[in-house]
């Protein structure tokens, strides 16, 4: 890991993985010490551009764009194991390895291309946030975005004290938000949901801007640079055999933490396509909309847990993606500054938005959009990258998995060009 984004992992972490490796813990107990990475990972995938995206596709097309989440999904496990693959097998970064290996000029270009998707998260997680704050507050957005930044900054002081009590925190506002939704779905009633969507490839007319938007939610670019970081040094191998145990662990710490993030995505659709879908308000296209609306279709509770969800999922997607900004930046450039003055700078853009927007939700599914058509500069790099024996040594991709991951490319591109097409067609 990045010295300047990961504490020292404590000693006890490592004596335990070196057990769990000597085969000395078992079960449980031996995966726990490799548990973490992906809880970090897992954050990004529940921020509130997923809310955002969701809650608006489930309003307007029910459970028609279901399958986009399922797929976005399932694509993410598959890149977040290669990212952690990186770290494992190499000891360095996804960033630092473009930076090797493509030279100085492909380097900055995909620099800043990455450092375009750094910026829409970080006005996406912190709108999120601010918006967070007013519907639970009933503070203005700008109060909000003040109150956001205080906590944000407080959350990262954290990693100071150990990387382990940052990972605690994250878990932690995964599993409120991940029982925010639950209560939701309790009280929402779902019928009919399987069948209207989650296995039926449909795209509804004018849903492919909110299509893209779910999958640059989802499968986000920066995330993919940071958890080959966050694996790279946290234990390190000590034979080939050592590396490909250590693999088989953090795919267990993948599915887990982002099995965990896509059935909380799905319950973000399926909440809003039966509380106001099913009820005809598929005109809510605001967050303060939708939460308005939860009251009288699910009760003030619910509302309440969706406000308490958005913000946890602003506040810690937000500083999850602080520490991507700076991995991204130390990788491609050899430069990196304070955390914290990075995460005061990257606010700045997210004042601007907050103070002459009307509509916070359309920014966040912009930004969203914005963030597909930067993913295969990421998935590229690390699509080539793995399946160079030079580079991954035993943990090379099979001849599959290289497929996969390039198919994975392809339709996100296709995607893209659909989406562009469909504009210009359009007018």
């Amino acid at each position: 890991m990045s010295d300047a984004i990961i504490a020292q992992e404590p000693s006890t972490t490592l004596t335990e993985a070196r057990a769990s490796l000597d085969g000395r813990r078992r079960g449980i107990a031996a995966l726990l010490p490799f548990l973490g990475p992906a809880v970090i990972a897992a954050v990004a995938y529940i921020d509130p551009g997923n809310i955002a995206t969701d809650v608006q596709g489930g309003a307007q097309f029910g459970y028609r764009l279901l399958w986009v989440v399922v797929f976005a999904n399932l694509t993410a496990m598959f890149v977040q194991a290669l990212s952690a693959k990186v770290g494992i097998a190499t000891g360095r970064n996804l960033a630092e390895l473009c930076r090797d290996h493509f030279g100085a000029p492909a380097a900055y270009a995909l620099w800043v291309v990455a450092e375009i998707g750094a910026m829409a998260t970080d006005v996406a997680e912190f709108v999120g946030a601010a918006v967070g704050f007013y519907l639970l507050l009933r503070v203005p957005l700008l109060w909000g975005a003040g109150l956001a930044a205080v906590a944000v900054i407080a959350l990262l002081a954290l990693e100071r004290r150990g990387f382990r009590r940052l990972e605690a925190a994250m878990a932690t506002f995964v599993v409120i938000i991940g029982a925010a939704y639950v209560f939701e779905l309790i009280v929402a009633h779902p019928t009919g949901w399987v069948s209207g969507g989650a296995f039926v490839v449909t795209l509804p007319q004018g849903a492919m801007y909110l299509a893209v938007g779910i999958i640059g939610a989802t499968i986000m670019p920066h995330i993919v640079f940071l958890h080959s970081s966050l694996t790279q040094n946290r234990i390190k191998p000590s034979s080939e055999a050592d590396a490909r145990h250590i693999y088989r662990f953090e795919v267990m710490d993948v599915v887990i933490a982002l099995g965990a993030a896509g059935i909380i995505n799905v319950a973000m659709l399926v909440v809003a396509a039966a509380a106001f879908h099913s009820s005809g308000h598929a005109d809510v296209a605001t967050l303060g909309q939708a939460y308005q609306m939860l009251t009288p279709a699910l009760g003030p509770a619910a509302a309440a847990a969706f406000a308490i969800a958005l913000l946890a999922s602003g506040l810690s997607s937000s500083a999850v993606g602080t520490m991507s900004g700076q991995v991204i930046m130390q990788g491609f450039v050899r430069f990196s500054i304070p955390i914290w003055v990075r995460r005061a700078v990257t606010m700045v853009p997210s004042f601007i938005v907050i103070g002459l927007s009307q509509n916070p939700q359309a920014v966040l599914i912009f930004t969203q959009v914005v963030l597909s058509f930067v993913l295969p500069f990421a998935l590229v790099p690390l699509a080539l990258l793995t399946s160079r024996k030079d580079v991954m040594g035993g943990l090379v991709n099979s001849r599959a998995t290289t497929a996969t991951a390039w198919l994975i490319v392809a339709l996100i591109i296709a995607f893209n060009v659909v989406l562009i097409g469909a504009q210009f067609t359009a007018r």
